[in-house]
């Protein structure tokens, strides 16, 4: 294997991502099946890289680390890892892969371009999401995520016809499905991981909206940023646990806030909705009676 200069390099295509990482030449254009027990006795590349494919990958038995996301991940422990197109791989030149056991699935997106599942895994959040949220799976849910990983592998290895296709895309969205599945019961059975975040959550909620304070409208990401998560993980961990979205938390919070300044204070309606963070009040308008049902005047009057 080639020593990788500090220069990210871009991989377009299975081949050219198959070429970089000394891997067998793929059996189809789009998609690859590779065995990593491979990597045991190859030396690691440790990019950065960006892949502009989709890449599903089952790590145990390694010690090292991927940087991928937001920060470094020890993959001693069995999970599976999500990296959607164009996102930066680092890998770890210490990664002892003596014991490496594994599968990884690469795949281009031109694939799934004319299936539904083309615009279906673009709602897949956990291809979004940072490399220490990665999904940690039983051994059931191993067994099954295998049986169909092993009829994938079987359809890739049979001669390319006009139904080949048409084979790989659908046993790739049930793989799919079975991680969204497995992803959204991660968020349900480590509850005490989950409920941390969401109190971290609800005290930078407290914090940002106290009263006598006027900042600037808060964002998905600064929250995100601040947890040190991704915004689409953050979200699916609120809805599994709350029933509701980041940006529908600031919204309440952001509307009860209002209440409170409109009732409690003279500020006018625009000098209300600068203190919100509100650049035009306009918009603070119609987001007020879009939430309540009623203007911020009419508000004010009902509450006298």
């Amino acid at each position: 294997m080639k020593s990788v200069s500090p220069t990210v390099q871009v991989l377009r295509t299975v081949t050219e991502y198959t070429r970089y990482y000394g891997l067998p030449a793929p059996a189809h254009p789009l998609l690859t099946v590779i065995d990593l027990t491979y990597f045991r006795t190859a030396p690691p590349v440790t990019g950065p890289v960006v892949a502009q494919l989709y890449i599903v990958l089952f790590k145990r038995g390694v010690k090292g680390s991927l940087h991928y996301g937001r920060q470094n991940y020890d993959f001693q422990e069995g999970v599976l890892l999500f990296i959607g197109p164009d996102q930066v791989v680092t890998g770890s030149a210490d990664e002892d892969a003596s014991t490496l056991s594994g599968w990884l699935l690469v795949f281009h997106p031109n694939l799934l371009a004319k299936y539904p599942l083309g615009q279906k895994i673009t709602r897949y959040d956990f291809f979004a999401y940072a490399v220490h949220e990665a999904l940690h799976i039983s051994a059931h849910e191993e067994s099954l995520l295998e049986s169909v990983l092993r009829s994938i592998q079987l359809e890739y290895e049979q001669p390319i016809d006009a139904f080949s296709q048409d084979m790989l895309v659908a046993q790739l969205e049930v793989l799919l499905g079975y991680a969204n599945r497995f992803y959204h019961r991660q968020f349900l059975t480590r509850r005490s991981v989950e409920h941390d975040l969401l109190s971290r959550f609800e005290a930078l909620l407290t914090t940002h909206f106290a009263p006598d304070t006027a900042t600037a409208l808060p964002t998905v990401q600064q929250f995100a940023d601040a947890l040190h998560v991704s915004p689409a993980y953050l979200s699916d961990m609120l809805r599994t646990l709350t029933g509701h979205t980041v940006q529908q938390h600031l919204h309440h919070q952001l509307i009860e806030k209002a209440k409170r300044l409109l009732l409690g204070t003279s500020l006018t309606v625009s000098e209300t909705a600068f203190q919100l963070g509100f650049e035009y009040p306009p918009y603070f308008s119609r987001l007020f009676k879009r939430k309540t049902g009623f203007s911020p005047s009419a508000f004010r009057f009902s509450a006298q």
